[in-house]
């Protein structure tokens, strides 16, 4: 075969390359947002909001009492293999439908407006709980870091305000564009990637002793009041799960993005597996590292990572990798807000929040959202506020993200599924292993939507509860009865626009 024949056949089998502002035409929509974030950006989104230096430490103490280091070890590994299976079969449909809506406008497409209606309200609930347990996690840490370093006491009342000014700050940073985002992102991946290798590698050279691994991967830790191991050890998975989540940012930062057809799928997938393998390091070392197991679960930091670092390092040590930490939890709210106010505008786009002539608003200055951005962070400083009164709290707006969000990924495979071939695929696909893999993931997001609403703690009391249920049911009823007064307004073009129409909301909007 002659090259020139070689390289003929090679373009039949390559995707075409899509002009993607045609292709958000083609889909309902004007394009309004400034497509100035490149592939490597778009991974990073992700890899910033799954940011295994958030989720994996801020939960830890948690995975500590709820089976201890065999669960969370060996429960990282398998959920992480089920939510790439998830993540496969997202980026699949993300290909077919790159918007800033990604999950609902998926549904809405696929299954009808009402599909995409509920899908749209759990992926905002979880994502506005996402940006609550990320930057409360943020706080936890800096009261950590102020304790050891100036021996400030955290209280629920200060770390609320430190995680208010946190909030705020994330705010401002996202008013300034998704130029900015952009570059904190790329900033973040690496900062992510070193940050791991540096605590990693501090924590296996400097200390004189070290756990067995027998400890690592057998010991089983239950301080749930809960006598059946079974039930603990679906109870720990949270800790994984948790952190496994928001990658979703990819596809709803695909408006900004070029190439969004294919480089967002690729960066969900890459996101998964890349913070799957840093996660796994991060958390073997840390408990490796386990000096004393109760004065740790005990820390006065009341941060159990930190009093490892303490307890290995000494307090200079244990200072430098809190600030490590603290950085790298910073960058991961400020990229989940950029997902989440990316949300708000879709979903407001097409009328479906109250108010949406507001949150759909975007500066002609800076092309970014601004009512949206404000919104995220004030929602979630209103789910964070039980924290001031329960010391679960943070357990469950941790939940509340992982019953939201997770749903959310599973409805448009599903709807996938059931469309069989009147889906057409984008140019990233599964090919035949669309369907074992999407069905792998439903029957996946369908037993941890079940496992996380349980309560976590034994007996059951007020403060011990798992405020999640309550959060999902009144979303669930919120979109219920919204439904019923906006559903005459509420859709997304292809069931109520032409290109005139949303020709004059992109000029509303801008």
């Amino acid at each position: 075969m002659s090259r020139t024949d070689w390289a003929a056949r090679q373009d039949r089998k390559a995707p075409p390359q899509q002009d993607e502002e045609q292709r958000l035409r083609e889909l309902g929509y004007q394009p309004v947002l400034a497509r100035r974030m490149g592939g490597f950006g778009n991974f990073a989104i992700s890899f910033s909001v799954i940011s295994v230096l958030s989720g994996c430490m801020t939960l830890y103490g948690f995975g500590m009492g709820s089976g201890g280091p065999a669960v969370m070890l060996w429960g990282w590994i398998g959920v992480g293999l089920f939510v790439l299976c998830v993540g496969l079969a997202l980026a699949e449909v993300t290909s077919a439908y790159p918007t800033s809506g990604a999950l609902y406008y998926m549904a809405d497409r696929l299954g009808g407006r009402r599909w995409g209606w509920y899908t749209g309200w759990l992926n905002l609930l979880g994502l506005l709980g996402a940006i609550a347990g990320i930057d409360y996690g943020a706080a936890l840490f800096t009261g950590a870091f102020l304790n050891l370093r100036f021996g400030f006491v955290p209280t629920p009342g200060s770390t609320f305000l430190i995680f208010l000014c946190i909030l705020l700050l994330h705010a401002a940073l996202n008013l300034f564009g998704v130029r900015l985002v952009s570059v904190l992102n790329s900033i973040s991946v690496w900062w992510h990637l070193g940050g791991v290798a540096v605590i990693v590698g501090a924590l296996a050279f400097i200390p004189d002793n070290h756990q067995s691994a027998s400890f690592v991967f057998t010991e089983f830790v239950n301080d749930t009041g809960w006598a059946n191991p079974f039930y603990v050890a679906a109870v720990g998975l949270l800790l994984a799960q948790y952190t496994f989540s928001g990658y979703d940012a990819s596809a709803h930062l695909s408006e900004e993005t070029r190439d969004a057809s294919v480089s967002a799928a690729k960066g969900i997938v890459r996101a998964i597996w890349v913070s799957w393998i840093a996660g796994f390091a991060l958390l073997a070392g840390l408990t490796f590292a386990i000096q004393d197991y109760a004065a740790v679960q005990g820390s006065a930091t009341g941060v159990p990572p930190a009093q490892i670092f303490i307890d290995a390092l000494g307090s200079g040590g244990a200072t430098a990798l809190l600030l490590v930490v603290i950085v790298a939890q910073l960058f991961c709210g400020n990229a989940e807000v950029a997902a989440a106010s990316r949300m708000v505008f879709a979903f407001s786009r097409d009328n479906a929040l109250p108010g949406s002539a507001l949150w759909r608003k975007v500066s002609g200055r800076t092309q970014t959202p601004v009512p949206a951005v404000w919104l995220s962070v004030i929602v979630a400083g209103v789910l964070a506020l039980p924290s001031l009164y329960s010391a679960t709290a943070y357990g469950a707006v941790t939940a509340i993200n992982v019953i939201g969000i997770t749903p959310a990924y599973a409805i448009p495979i599903y709807l996938r599924l059931r469309a069989g071939n009147r889906f057409e695929p984008g140019p990233w696909n599964l090919g035949r292993w669309s369907k074992p893999i999407g069905w792998i993931a439903v029957v996946w997001v369908a037993l941890v939507t079940v496992l996380f609403c349980l309560p976590q703690k034994s007996p059951v009391t007020i403060d011990s509860m798992n405020y999640a249920v309550i959060a999902l049911a009144v979303v669930l009823i919120l979109a219920s009865v919204w439904w019923y007064v906006a559903r005459r307004s509420y859709g997304t073009p292809s069931a109520y626009g032409n290109a005139r129409e949303q020709a004059e909301i992109a000029e509303d909007i801008v």
